[in-house]
């Protein structure tokens, strides 16, 4: 069957299309129905009641195609998941006005991906003090991992820390073999991932070596006032009462501190988890940002996706 939209300018196309047609492939996996780009039509073979949602899809995919937008499987997922929820006003915007963060190490550009991602940089922008809250996978680490490189950069900060508290995830370790810091640093592996993804490898251990980054445990944390500094605590939820009282008390001036977890999930046993009850007594302070993430910023693989359906119908 064919779509109404038709799209005839090769750039576009290959923008739209994607490397080797991933992009609609992403059709195929999420939406069990195959999407094929003939000439300049669209054809596809979803059924009947499916069409309605497809056409609004690729109203909107064609428009950013043909405004320049180089669009990866994850806009795709992103674009569906909106034309399921009728929210799609607003999309173009976000796309094309989208501001660029920074150029990653493999000259990769990074931007906000979703609204809410949208949302997240301009509190962080805007604020000295920003929780993201919301369910692994919407890009809250990295954002503001991504955040406190331009500002180096920039030379907006003299310095980045990145903490979490050093708690097991449901498993137990035992005695790990080696000094303090190869001890702690397995539990550190996602803050040196997304620094090494952003500056490199080589430049990401010399600022490690000269302390301008400064990677530790929350508990190093304890006794310093954290100046011209932005300091990223992720994992929040594994953080206790007094850890998390500690932590906000350390922000000093010229600094920012962004805050990332979510309050759902963690790994403490047996101690009240902070991060809810942070979010309860600073709720209505209008000089700190909070973003809530939910499950249309999880941007997946699709079989990720029809997996932890799957789990969720299970579980209820």
């Amino acid at each position: 069957m064919k779509l109404n939209h038709t799209i005839s300018h090769a750039p576009a196309i290959a923008r739209l299309v994607g490397v080797q047609d991933r992009n609609l492939l992403v059709f195929k996996q999420y939406l069990g129905c195959r999407v094929d780009i003939r000439g300049s039509e669209i054809h596809t073979d979803a059924p009947e009641e499916m069409l309605s949602l497809l056409e609004a899809v690729f109203h909107v995919l064609i428009e950013l195609a043909e405004s320049k937008v180089q669009l990866s499987e994850r806009d795709i997922m992103y674009v569906i998941k909106l034309a399921e929820r009728n929210q799609l006003e607003g999309v173009l915007e976000l796309y094309r006005n989208r501001n660029r963060i920074l150029i990653n190490d493999f000259g990769k550009a990074i931007y906000p991906k979703t609204f809410n991602q949208k949302r997240y940089i301009e509190a962080i922008s805007h604020y000295d003090l920003t929780f993201g809250v919301g369910p692994a996978g919407t890009g809250k680490t990295y954002l503001a991992v991504a955040m406190a490189v331009a500002a180096l950069k920039s030379n907006k900060t003299k310095k980045l820390i990145l903490t979490r508290p050093v708690v097991e995830a449901g498993e137990s370790l035992g005695f790990l073999p080696g000094d303090l810091k190869e001890k702690i640093d397995p539990y550190l592996v996602p803050l040196y991932d997304a620094l090494y993804e952003m500056m490199g490898t080589e430049s990401t251990n010399a600022l490690l070596e000269k302390k301008v980054i400064e990677i530790a445990p929350l508990a190093y944390m304890r006794g310093r006032t954290l100046e011209n500094a932005f300091v990223i605590l992720d994992e929040a939820q594994n953080t206790t009462e007094a850890q998390m009282k500690m932590f906000l008390t350390r922000l000093g001036f010229a600094s920012k501190m962004v805050i990332t977890g979510d309050p759902s999930q963690t790994d403490l046993r047996g101690s009240v988890p902070a991060l809810r009850q942070v979010l309860a007594i600073l709720q209505d302070m209008d000089d700190v940002g909070f973003v809530t993430f939910g499950k249309i910023d999880v941007i997946r693989h699709p079989l990720v996706q029809r997996i932890l359906e799957r789990y969720e119908k299970h579980e209820s």
